[in-house]
């Protein structure tokens, strides 16, 4: 019976593991009108962002009148000035889904005239996959994003151990 209980128990774990690495739709700002000019500086859909956490993976989703706006991505330098003459990639359909591919920031700004300069534009930070399995570390604010990658550390190393070791012991736990 034990064979039975340790396969249980691994198959608990796989579950476990794979539900925390799945990729999810994210609406921005949490609805679908949220792609406009913010009315005040806490309505900025930077805002919401900083209180939400991306993944490798993951989709932003945008909702909006489509031919009347379009969302630009774009480099750091071009959401700094709300350049929209050359975005990474330009949506217009209304309905504008992207896929975060790496860690670190993704800049979007508008490219309806004079949208951006009136704060439609939206910073994400995507957590390195370490990181996203561990939930130890948030993601950076788009202004504190600045600085040299910092490499694991053993003791980092041998906290991802035991909580993999935790982990196995609690998944055990429900089948006896």
């Amino acid at each position: 019976m034990a064979s039975s209980s340790s396969a249980s128990s691994s198959l608990v774990l796989l579950f476990l593991l794979f539900g925390l690495s799945a990729a999810r739709e994210i609406l921005v700002g949490g609805k679908t009108d949220a792609w406009k000019i913010p009315s005040s500086q806490s309505d900025s859909l930077n805002q919401w962002a900083e209180r939400s956490r991306f993944q490798v993976g993951d989709h932003l989703v945008w909702k909006y009148e489509g031919g009347r706006d379009s969302v630009l991505q774009v480099s750091k330098e071009d959401y700094a000035n709300c350049n929209t003459a050359n975005p990474l990639g330009e949506y217009s359909d209304g309905n504008t889904k992207v896929r975060l591919d790496r860690p670190g920031p993704f800049y979007f700004i508008s490219g309806a005239n004079g949208h951006c300069e009136k704060g439609q534009k939206l910073v994400v930070v995507v957590l390195t996959p370490r990181n996203r399995h561990m939930g130890i570390s948030p993601a950076p604010s788009p202004v504190e994003f600045e600085g040299p990658a910092v490499a694991p550390t053993s003791s980092a190393t041998a906290l991802r151990g035991g909580l993999m070791a935790a982990l196995v012991g609690v998944s055990a736990l429900w089948f006896f």
